[in-house]
């Protein structure tokens, strides 16, 4: 994609003419003669290009189920062609690749002459994003899925290389990873999605960045510092309000972080003068040094050599795959995906009796069917706790609402917190290591003021990292208090 101009609206008739287009020149191949085989599967690609056209007179009769109907028809007929063609020689799959994609574009929209079509995200798909049911929620849930400051996300898509590469990579090794962000975010979608509808940005964009930058897990670090299920830098995040409340990072707060995430993103849309790729870029790699090689020329494509070149290996690599993940959570059924089906509904529980997060995903175990357990989802849910430490009776913990009968019958009384509470007590012992001549390391103290975090505090010093004063220091989750001293290295 090279530029970035408002997307106008679309009407399907002039796209469904250029469908059948493309399906009259496969067949007629500009008089060549193919075989027999060939001829045939061009065949299906004409009759599909036609049940679109199809599809289009139903819908303005108003028989919207058939339409649906025949249009679903005329996808799978084109996908299973299209997969016959690659193994057909003299067969050009292009030609399919070309039909579907357009195909797939308008799958779901509003088919009648006087309305632009609403969305091309899958129906069930959309209901379930939304937490709804039934048709009366679709439209919205359309909307809020694909639509970027009321241009659609799909035509912000460049089907290109890097972004089909990045498809399947979600589809093979990432596949646990994109499975994980979209269960982790549904249990963290009422705080989080409000925050980008707020914004006039779609719910997919979000889920895509998630998807790449923690999979939805709201404790991430990466090894450069980045915090929270946004991955925010220090400077960035103070930037956009994520400083520290009592002691608490607030890049770890999913609905803080999403807000400063859409904020984030409008910024460079701006900008970049609505260029969605270059403000992922810019979010990824650097506002700076996208400004620097963008210049003036705003409408320049993210893949342009000069662009492009002049970037690093993870920017080149995030940008597509954050796309493609976006594109996945609007077109799950047509890449052969199934999310599952989660009741991601909000609810809480008043402790009747002490517990940490740890012993609550012991005594929960596998209710209401999560076989991989709850810890993930709790801590997420409660990110200020340590889930080590026991919180007091009376204490307020949020969860799925699903849980809350789940918690009455395993977690107050009974075997479950028994267990869960000896295990928790389980006391491990420390093995020292062979006596050897220790290297004597120089240290230093720190008084914790007002305003520090653990990052900035090493910031200051030039020549620490995070992790080794954590581990100076034996700290939990890089959690610092105001008052507290802490152990550095003296750097020379």
């Amino acid at each position: 994609m090279s530029s970035y101009p408002v997307v106008r609206s679309l009407r399907l008739a002039p796209l469904a003419m250029a469908i059948i287009l493309l399906g009259g020149c496969a067949s007629a191949g500009g008089g060549a003669r193919h075989p027999a085989q060939v001829d045939e599967l061009y065949g299906q690609l004409d009759q599909a290009s036609k049940g679109y056209e199809t599809a289009l007179q139903q819908s303005r009769a108003g028989d919207r189920q058939a339409s649906q109907q025949t249009l679903a028809r005329s996808l799978d007929s084109l996908k299973a062609a299209a997969a016959r063609c690659g193994n057909t020689a003299g067969c050009d799959p292009q030609r399919f690749f070309s039909a579907f994609d357009h195909l797939l574009r308008l799958k779901d929209g509003d088919f009648d002459d006087t309305q632009d079509l609403a969305g091309d995200v899958d129906p069930s798909q959309a209901a379930l994003a939304a937490g709804k049911a039934g048709p009366g929620s679709l439209p919205q849930a359309q909307r809020s899925v694909t639509l970027l400051h009321g241009q659609k996300l799909s035509q912000l898509i460049a089907m290109n290389g890097p972004v089909k590469a990045a498809l399947e990579m979600w589809l093979t090794q990432w596949r646990p990873q994109l499975m994980d962000a979209w269960v982790n975010y549904q249990y963290l979608r009422y705080q989080m999605w409000p925050q980008y509808e707020k914004a006039d940005l779609p719910e997919a964009l979000l889920f895509g960045i998630m998807a790449k930058e923690s999979g939805g897990k709201v404790h991430a670090v990466s090894r450069s510092g980045a915090s929270g299920p946004l991955q925010f830098m220090y400077a960035t995040g103070m930037r956009f309000g994520l400083g520290s409340d009592g002691g608490f990072d607030l890049r770890f707060d999913p609905a803080a972080s999403a807000r400063a995430n859409a904020e984030y993103i409008n910024e460079q849309l701006r900008i970049f003068n609505d260029n969605l790729e270059l403000a992922l870029g810019a979010y990824n790699g650097g506002e700076g040094r996208m400004r620097r090689s963008v210049g003036d020329n705003t409408a320049t494509s993210f893949y342009d050599p000069r662009i492009y070149d002049q970037l690093s290996q993870e920017t080149r690599d995030y940008v597509p795959a954050v796309l493609a993940a976006a594109w996945l959570f609007q077109h799950p059924d047509s890449y052969n995906l199934r999310f599952p089906r989660v009741d991601g509904a909000p609810g809480s529980v008043t402790l009747k009796r002490p517990a940490s997060l740890t012993e609550l995903t012991v005594c929960l175990g596998s209710a209401g069917g999560m076989s991989d357990g709850w810890f993930r989802t709790l801590r997420n849910l409660n990110p200020r706790l340590d889930p080590q430490v026991s919180q007091p009776t009376g204490s307020t913990l949020q969860l799925p609402k699903l849980l809350e009968k789940a918690y009455a019958s395993r977690c107050v009384d009974g075997p479950w917190p028994i267990l869960a509470d000896d295990l928790h007590r389980a006391v491990v012992p420390v093995v020292l290591a062979p006596s050897a001549a220790p290297v004597a390391k120089e240290i230093r103290h720190y008084r914790v003021r007002h305003g520090d975090t653990l990052i900035s505090i090493v910031r200051k010093l030039h020549c620490s990292s995070v992790q080794e004063v954590t581990d100076m220091n034996d700290l939990r989750h890089h959690r610092i208090g105001v008052g507290q001293t802490l152990k550095l290295p003296v750097c020379r």
